[in-house]
């Protein structure tokens, strides 16, 4: 029977409000003006990508063609954004045309601005990276898990993307993409778009992201690496080695795609895949759509570690679909994406273990404010990076000072509404940008005033520290860790089998609250008891480690054990919390003889990090070495 027009209405109603979030291209862009790039979008913008590139891993160069779909606001230029690349010509429409590269700055690189006519509607740029190249690392065999071959892989957040592809490296600037990259036969590549699950015989592989993104989520594996589902919309890639083992620890990855649509609408990005890195990658994870780059240290064999997958996940919404416009904006990617990987946590694992990961980040929190206490400004949740590298807002404050102020606005206004206004703003919102001051006149329309609730946003956006106003956030099973943890320091003594059930988070927070007054002897009895210096759980060697620098602890060979840590692990939260121990506790030249050893091993993200904390000015010849 042929439906009525009333009921073709219906269908296609319910069809939109089912399906994944539309692609709605705006009428008019409107872009704020930002310090991190050089683009001027307001004039004329990208909103398309072909790469055409070849990868050789002798030279350690990408190089070949990046064709752009533009739109132009009757302008005669558009400026893009480029460091360390070796730009060899630029044709508009398929013709020749001027370009010039504006003066060098550390932090942003130049200004790529190309002629064009108000009509052009394509540009195309010939390029090649170089030694300098700072979002790419590459790897020898050696540096990987099964060391039969080399690897490379991109890290493109905040403004590193430039340093691949000229770019409009401008997280509000969202563009679709394809690419075509051929490899060395024998070896897979991956990006952040639909992916093979085979290797390719000849080397050239083909790939396309159909949903528009920021520049900083463009990313690029390659190395020999295998594919194995979880579902028909999950799965890892891992090198040979280490398949089974990634696949096991990860076996919940559809569980947790199906709790958070229920919680906040339908996954936009089709696949949820997860590739496993060499250690050297500078972060836990990165959201990369549909490809999450993740680190091995969360391999840790019980899945205590998995909380990072939800994170990642969780960016599919906070961070991918509705993206701070600037830098400065970086909380509304952070602290709402700890605040769902909670939910998450909680709808697959239950509300103690979620708020066991709570009280960490508060505890990390708390170190933060301390350490800066004596630059107050930078605790404010809305920041001010001009001038500055984005990385520097890239800390505690926006992750987990965003996460307190989202959970204390849950139970000011109750979860039932909270969660609908969440589930709202991301679908009102989906595929665009947001500001802290938009996303705040937002709130007070769709929750605030809406519900008649009072609630001082400005007194967690634009002062420091955290508001008296705060969730108060409690685990029964960490008060039993602590009196624990005291009976031990009354006593002497701890009895084994109330720990035998402890979780990976238990075991860090009696960890991380050894108090100042712990001496080498109550180390040393735990140590012993527990074997924490050889724990092959990388988060627990990361908290015990600290602690034994802090309470100048050197059994069990601990010492080695910690340099051969540095050495083989390049996540950046652990490296540098190791680090800041030895220069905290005076041991900065021990310190500089490890780093000279590991340097090489880390991702330019960890390495300068790390220079500036330790005062470390490499020889020429390092640099050459790091890159």
């Amino acid at each position: 029977m042929k439906p009525s027009n009333a009921l073709l209405y219906f269908i296609l109603l319910i069809m939109t409000s089912c399906g994944q979030p539309k692609v709605v291209e705006p009428e008019v862009y409107t872009y704020v003006e930002e310090s991190h790039s050089y683009a001027k979008p307001n004039n004329a913008f990208i909103t398309h990508l072909k790469l055409d590139i070849s990868v050789n891993f002798e030279t350690e160069i990408i190089s070949g063609t990046a064709t752009y779909d533009i739109k132009n606001n009757n302008s005669t230029q558009i400026v893009l954004d480029s460091k360390h690349l070796d730009i060899e010509s630029v044709t508009a429409d398929g013709k020749e045309t001027e370009f010039s590269l504006g003066a060098k700055d550390k932090q942003l690189g130049q200004a790529l601005t190309v002629t064009i006519g108000k009509n052009t509607k394509q540009i195309e740029i010939v390029y090649k990276t170089t030694k300098d190249t700072e979002a790419l690392q590459w790897l020898k065999a050696q540096q990987t898990a099964d060391k039969t071959h080399p690897f490379l892989f991109t890290q493109g957040q905040a403004i590193l993307t430039r340093t691949w592809i000229p770019i409009q490296d401008s997280p509000q600037i969202r563009l679709t993409y394809e690419a075509n990259v051929k490899v060395p036969k024998g070896l897979m590549a991956v990006m952040s778009a639909e992916n093979p699950k085979e290797k390719s015989q000849d080397g050239l592989y083909h790939f396309k992201m159909k949903q528009p993104i920021p520049a900083y989520l463009i990313a690029l594996a390659v190395g020999s690496f295998e594919y194995k589902a979880i579902s028909e919309r999950t799965g890892v890639y891992a090198e040979k080695t280490m398949l089974t083992k990634v696949h096991d620890e990860f076996s919940d990855m559809d569980k947790m795609v199906a709790a958070a649509e229920a919680l906040y609408g339908k996954y936009a990005w089709d696949q949820f895949d997860v590739i496993v890195l060499p250690p050297s990658f500078p972060f836990g994870g990165m959201e990369n759509p549909r490809l999450t780059f993740a680190t091995p240290t969360v391999i840790a064999g019980d899945k205590s570690l998995t909380s990072l997958i939800a994170h990642e996940l969780a960016h599919s919404w906070s961070g991918n679909l509705v993206t701070n416009a600037t830098w400065n904006d970086f909380w509304l990617n952070e602290g709402f994406t700890v605040y769902f990987e909670m939910r998450i946590m909680e709808a697959l694992y239950g509300k103690e273990r979620a708020d066991m990961l709570a009280l960490i980040s508060r505890q990390d929190l708390d170190e933060e404010l301390e350490s800066l206490k004596d630059t107050p400004n930078a605790t404010k949740l809305k920041l001010d990076l001009k001038g500055k590298n984005p990385d520097d807002g890239m800390n505690s404050i926006a992750y987990d000072k965003g996460y307190l102020l989202l959970r204390t606005l849950e139970e000011t206004v109750g979860r039932d509404k909270f969660d609908a206004f969440l589930k709202q703003y991301f679908k009102e919102h989906a595929f665009s940008t947001m500001t802290t001051e938009k996303f705040g006149t937002y709130l007070n329309t769709n929750l605030l005033e809406k519900h008649q609730i009072t609630f001082n946003m400005d007194e967690w956006i634009n002062q420091p520290g955290v508001p008296e106003n705060q969730a108060v956030i409690n685990s029964d099973k960490f008060t039993n860790v602590k009196r624990t943890l005291e009976e031990f320091l009354t006593t002497g003594k701890i009895d084994t089998s109330i720990t035998t059930e402890w979780t990976s988070q238990e075991w860090v927070y009696f960890i991380r609250n050894f108090p100042k007054t712990m001496t080498v002897d109550q180390m040393k009895h735990l140590d012993s008891a527990f074997n924490f210096t050889n724990s092959s759980n990388s988060y627990i060697q990361m908290v015990w480690y600290e602690q034994a620098l802090n309470h100048d602890y050197h059994g069990n060979n601990v010492d080695q054990k910690i340099e051969a840590f540095l050495t083989s692990v390049g996540r950046r939260w652990y490296v540098e919390t190791i680090f800041k121990a030895f220069k905290r506790n005076n041991r900065l030249e021990d310190a500089l003889k490890i780093y000279e050893k590991s340097r090489p091993n880390y991702h330019s993200v960890t390495a300068t990090t790390i220079d500036d904390l330790l005062g470390y000015e490499p020889e020429p010849e390092e640099e050459e070495l790091l890159k």
